[in-house]
């Protein structure tokens, strides 16, 4: 091998510890609140229970299936919103991203030759495996509990998509929340921007309802939104609600949502640092 070769690998070998060393801090810091991931898993199982009383006035009304779903396969979408979400979700890393740069703690980090959206990401990974490990008992007695009602895809490739969809959407809504944490470069409050954004993908993602019971024309408009591949495109093809050239279409669009995601991530980062720059931050 030759001097320049093994100055690469090192380097290449050194960044990667790096990334490790915060990942493992990372993991510390956040293991310290598993009983507050806990207690907000557990509490987080209300709203499911109102959710399953009022499906099951609806279909007690209407009788029958509703697009496709009948009562059953309506609780069990529900579950896997429960499950997908805590795999998926961010956990309050935009406050801690905006208390960076208000605080100016983000100096700091500024003169180390890491890449800040890497480090970032780095804690977003260790931050979600806390979190799954700790709130997976509480969603495993909900899924014992309507068990009967779980119907598992029999195709292991369907296991294999859903996954890899599962990877998108984790990676597409931590580039949105890295990007509206940005904004902190700007203003010094970003509670109101982001609890828009929130609650537009808490509408169109998925979590309130089935997207696929709406009007076909709502749904053709609502695929092309980056909320409908946060969460419901991996549950829809793990129900099998979406196949043939239909899957192929939203894994293409899910695809392009994570890259133009990851480009405003970093355009967002730019420009962020050019103002705090400028104005001597």
């Amino acid at each position: 091998m030759s001097t320049s070769l093994r100055k690469a690998s090192t380097w290449q070998g050194s960044r990667i510890e790096k990334y490790l060393s915060v990942f493992n801090i990372g993991l510390q810091n956040t293991f310290v609140y598993r009983w507050n991931y806990f207690l907000r898993a557990l509490f987080g199982l209300i709203p499911l229970a109102g959710t399953v009383f009022l499906w099951s006035a609806v279909f007690k009304e209407r009788g029958g299936e509703l697009h496709g779903y009948d009562y059953g396969s309506m609780i069990y979408y529900y579950l896997l919103t429960l499950l997908v979400s805590n795999l998926v979700t961010p956990t309050e890393d935009e406050w801690q991203i905006a208390a960076d740069i208000r605080e100016g703690q983000i100096n700091a980090l500024l003169t180390k030759p890491m890449s800040y959206l890497a480090y970032r990401f780095s804690i977003f990974l260790s931050g979600r495996l806390v979190y799954t490990f700790v709130t997976l008992p509480p969603i495993a007695l909900i899924f014992i509990y309507y068990r009967d009602y779980i119907v598992l895809p029999a195709d292991p490739l369907v296991y294999v998509v859903a996954t890899v969809s599962l990877l998108m959407a984790a990676l597409i809504q931590f580039f949105i929340t890295y990007s509206l944490a940005m904004m902190a470069f700007w203003i010094l409050e970003i509670s109101t921007i982001v609890f828009i954004v929130y609650s537009f993908e808490y509408f169109l993602g998925g979590q309130m309802f089935p997207i696929d019971i709406m009007p076909s024309a709502v749904q053709a408009v609502m695929k092309w939104l980056p909320f409908y591949y946060e969460l419901f495109c991996p549950i829809a093809i793990f129900l099998g609600r979406l196949q043939g050239a239909d899957l192929v279409q939203a894994l293409a669009i899910q695809t392009g949502w994570l890259f133009l995601a990851w480009a405003w991530a970093n355009y967002m980062w730019k420009r962020g640092l050019g103002h705090y720059q400028a104005v001597g931050g």
